[in-house]
Parts: structure tokens; sequence; C-alpha cells
């Protein structure tokens, strides 16, 4: 029964879709058919055989083999916060165990990101991503791009790409910046709840963020505008920003010169059509710096929102000592949370924990569950984990629009406003759209 239950759920998330579309007859049925088989395989692959079992704990192993190996940075500076031999907090608590590490770890793939190497995953993988789901290119190198470098971040690095689409595919990319994870941040969640749910959500959450976006708003997307301008994150070439000819004319007869030149030349010569890049040394110091910003910005977020989610519910308790803001939320999303296949107390604990996620973020919910995660009913920790892993709430919103509206003109961000709460329902709808896929499998 809870399977059915599990399958007409995930129907009705898709209908949700369809339901609040801002142009029904838009939708590109096959596009969608392409994107729900493809993630559907994807989540069967990775919890229903030993070797894609396997490989998402061999990801997750690596994320805590790096996470033990911060400890010892951590250690040196704050002696005997993760143990005497640092190699294991002791007590455990939440900026030692999953906001520090992140020091490594944003250094890390930066680096990986100035050798080349991350920019030549992302743009390979969103090619074959889009030949697969039949999106935009833009779309699909976003959507993995985003994975690495986190949704305001990839959003930053695109803004020649943001200022030349049309404003109906920036409200796309707004929509689909409410479902990604930064991989920087996976060495913190897998520290909270099993990490082989986190690594299963980040691919799933990919695919159902171009699927959701597609629906809710269809943009058509000619093959003259299938371009992509200046994504300097996937390796592709920048076009001139001068806007005088003779500054163009110079920058084409540069580009021209060096492709003319010979393989083992191009080696070690500057393409003048990518910008250069600054010392190894300044870069690195300004990733740790935003490693360090982040720890910051997360521990501010998480201490506030507790705090005023205690005296919200201290002050409800007031009015009646069973009314909770986690309750009233529940309310809301008790129906969703049921249509994943579970009882209803279960469902119900469920939908207070997804409605405290929403209006705070992913680390409090976390947090309250670190502790009891692995006693929950496999089916139950599949899709609580997969829900969580995402950066779909009130605040992440805010930053999507605010980021928006820095980069793109006033016409473009005004369309983008009219849409914010479809831009919201799609990053509740990703969420339930992959745990609802991964509720199918694990029982």
């Amino acid at each position: 029964m809870y399977l059915v239950v599990n399958i007409v759920g995930l129907l009705i998330f898709l209908g949700l879709g369809w339901l609040f579309s801002a142009d029904r007859k838009g939708i590109q049925w096959k596009s969608v058919g392409c994107l729900v088989l493809f993630n559907l395989v994807i989540a069967w692959l990775l919890t229903s055989f030993e070797w894609g079992r396997a490989a998402v704990m061999a990801v997750a192993d690596a994320f805590a083999w790096i996470v033990n190996i911060s400890y010892k940075g951590i250690n040196f500076t704050f002696a005997n916060w993760v143990g005497p031999n640092g190699t294991d907090p002791s007590p455990v608590n939440f900026v030692t165990s999953s906001l520090l590490p992140i020091l490594l770890i944003v250094p890390l793939f930066d680096i990986l990101t100035y050798i080349g190497f991350l920019p030549w995953i992302i743009k390979w993988i969103g090619r074959g991503l889009g030949f697969i789901t039949r999106r935009p290119k833009f779309e699909t190198f976003f959507a993995v791009e985003m994975m690495v470098l986190g949704n305001t971040e990839a959003l930053a690095v695109s803004k020649t790409q943001l200022e030349r689409m049309k404003a109906g595919r920036n409200v796309t990319l707004a929509m689909m910046s409410m479902s990604c994870i930064t991989a920087s941040i996976v060495g913190a969640y897998i520290q909270m709840i099993p990490g082989e749910f986190v690594i299963t959500a980040i691919p799933l959450n990919c695919i159902n963020a171009l699927l959701i976006s597609h629906m809710l708003y269809p943009v058509e997307v000619t093959p003259e505008e299938d371009v992509i301008y200046g994504l300097k994150a996937a390796g592709d070439e920048m076009l001139p920003d001068e806007s005088t000819p003779e500054a163009r004319k110079a920058e084409e007869e540069a580009v021209a010169a060096y492709k003319a030149l010979p393989w083992y030349k191009k080696a070690f010569t500057h393409n003048p059509a990518k910008p250069k890049k600054e010392p190894f040394f300044t870069y690195l110091g300004d990733s740790i710096l935003t490693g360090g910003q982040l720890i910051l910005i997360i521990a501010a977020n998480v201490t506030a929102f507790v705090a005023l989610t205690g005296l919200i519910d201290a002050l409800l308790g007031l009015i009646w000592n069973q009314l909770s803001l986690e309750n009233i939320l529940a309310v809301f999303m008790f129906i969703p949370a049921w249509l994943l296949g579970l009882d209803g107390g279960t469902a119900w604990e469920f939908a207070r924990y997804m409605g405290l996620k929403l209006v705070t973020n992913e680390f409090v919910v976390m947090g309250a569950i670190q502790d009891t995660v692995n006693n929950f009913p496999q089916h139950y920790k599949a899709e609580i984990c997969v829900f969580m892993t995402s950066f779909a709430n009130l605040g992440t919103l805010g930053m999507v629009v605010a980021c928006f509206k820095g980069m793109v003109s006033k016409e473009k961000n005004d369309v983008i406003s009219q849409q914010i709460l479809r831009i919201f329902l799609s990053g509740i709808l990703v969420s339930l759209c992959s745990a609802a896929m991964v509720g199918l499998f694990e029982w």
C-alpha cells in the first residue's frame, strides 16, 4: 500500500508542476519524460545495486576522509577541540565537526578549479546531460556548475550569460538555484546524516531542478539563443567585454594569432579568449577567506534561526502548551509527507521537519535528527535525508533574488520578482520529487 502511495505521490508532485505552470501549453513533454526516466534510473542504480551503493559510499567516505584530515589543522589552532590526537571531535559539536572542515574543503575545490580540472568536468558532464535531457546548453551547464560552485557563486561567474539571456531564462535559473547544494558543504552534511543519501540526492536534485523549472516556467529557446557567453567556470571562451570597435578588433586579432600557433606552443601560451589567472597564492588566500566567511554566515544563521524558533515556540506556548511553529507548519506539509509513502505518525513527524527546514535551513533540522536518524526505518531515513539535502528555504530565496538584482537589468529583475512564489515552489517540488524517487527503492 505504501509503495502505491509513494508512486501516486510522485505523480502528484509532478502534476503540481503542471497545475502551477505559467504556460502549460509550452511544456515539452518529451523532455519531461526523458528527465523523469533518467532520474528514476539514477535512483534505481544508486540504491538497488551493490556496485551503485558501493560507489555512493566511496564518495561519502572520500568526503569523510577529507574531514578527518582537516582535524589536523583544527587541532593546531584549537588544541583538543578534536581530541588530543586531532582525529575525533570530543565532545562532538556543530562548529568543530561540521563547519571548520570547510576551511579545507573550499580551498581544495578552488584549487581544482584553478588548475582547470573542475571546469573540464563541468563542461563535459553538462554537454552529456544536455544531450540526454534535451534541455538548453546553458541550463544544463548551470545545473552541474551549481553542484560544484554553489548557487550564488554559479550565478556570479555567469554574469555575462545572465545579461545576454532573455528574462524568462533568468527566471528558470532562479528556480534552479533553489534546489542545489554546494560540493564544499557536503563534508558538513555527512557529519550529521548518512552520507550515502546525501551523495545520492545531489544528481537527483540536479536533474529535478531542470525538470521542475521547465514545467513551472517553460521558456522556448531557439537554436540562435542556445549559446553560452562567458561561462568562466566551464572553460568556454569569453566574448570580449570592451565596447569600442578598436578593442574588439585587437581582441579578435590576438585570438586568431593564438589559434594559429602549433599545439605545443599553445600549452605554454595564454589564450587571450580566456581571462588571465591571478597569482596562485592570491587566489588561495581569497579562497580561504571565502571559507571563513561561509562558516561565519552559516553559524550566524543557524544560531539566529534556532533562537528565533525557540522564541516563537515560547510565545505560542503561552497561548497553548501544544502550540509550536513546527506543529503549525506540519499542518501544511502533512499531506506531501504522507504522499511519500509514510504512515500517519511518521508523516506528521516528517512534516514538522519539512516545515522547519523551509523557514530556517537544512542545518537546523540535520542537527535535530543527527543523534536519532540512523534508528529511523529505512524508507523514512532515506526520504528525510534526501529532502534535507538542498538549499530550498526562505533564506535562499532572499539570497537568489538579491543576487539577480545586482547583476541584471531592472526589467529582468522585475520579471523574476513577479515569480517569487513559483521560485519557492520549485525548491519544494524538487526536494519532494527527489525524496519520492529514492523512496521507491528504499524500504
